[in-house]
């Protein structure tokens, strides 16, 4: 959903129960979560060290149940579940060119793993009301044998909406954008914990 002005929450409320009972509009619902991605999509990857040790694992653990990569000024999550769990769903709105988009997605699976690493995270897919179709998923990671943490960013997709097709490029540049701003805003987020422990 395109507009020249942000959304009003009650916009956001009204488009997320249009949403709510659609399916994903991608094929290859829960792929991030296995080594195979569905082909005909774009395929992104960052990662980045956010720290080392237990508390700057529990710190990022945290950090990501609240949304915080998501605190990016140009782009934030609306109505976010209190609990991440399988087919809540969200909206996020985005400001580029001087026109916010409204986007719906619905959280696909949450992982929580103990093992030689401890990992945690979740992966959303988009909604018909979605400028771009695909998953994203978001893990840290916590490597005991190297004690390093890591945050992990996972997305395959390709445009959903014609304006998103005329301006691929653009929106190319702000998906590494999107990618590049919220591994800082986490490990942001996790010094602030850390520091506030002190």
């Amino acid at each position: 959903m395109l507009s020249l002005c942000k959304p009003h929450p009650s916009t956001v409320r009204s488009f997320l129960e249009t949403q709510e009972t659609l399916r994903f509009a991608y094929d290859g619902v829960g792929s991030t979560s296995s080594p195979g991605l569905p082909s005909g999509y774009v395929v992104d990857r960052t990662r980045v060290l956010v720290g080392e040790g237990e508390s700057a694992f529990r710190a990022a653990r945290t950090a990501l149940e609240c949304w915080e990569h998501f605190r990016l000024g140009w782009l934030q999550v609306c109505s976010p579940p209190k609990r991440l769990a399988p087919g809540a769903v969200v909206a996020v709105i985005a400001r580029a060119s001087g026109i916010w988009w409204l986007n719906a997605c619905r959280i696909v699976y949450v992982a929580d793993d103990d093992g030689p690493s401890r990992r945690f995270g979740f992966a959303y897919g988009t909604l018909p009301g979605h400028a771009e179709s695909g998953e994203e998923r978001f893990l840290i990671e916590w490597d005991r044998s190297s004690d390093r943490v890591t945050y992990d960013i996972l997305a395959f997709s390709r445009p959903n909406h014609f304006m998103v097709w005329i301006g691929y490029p653009l929106a190319r540049r702000l998906q590494r954008r999107f990618a590049r701003d919220s591994g800082a805003a986490l490990v942001r987020a996790v010094r602030q914990r850390l520091d506030g422990c002190r």
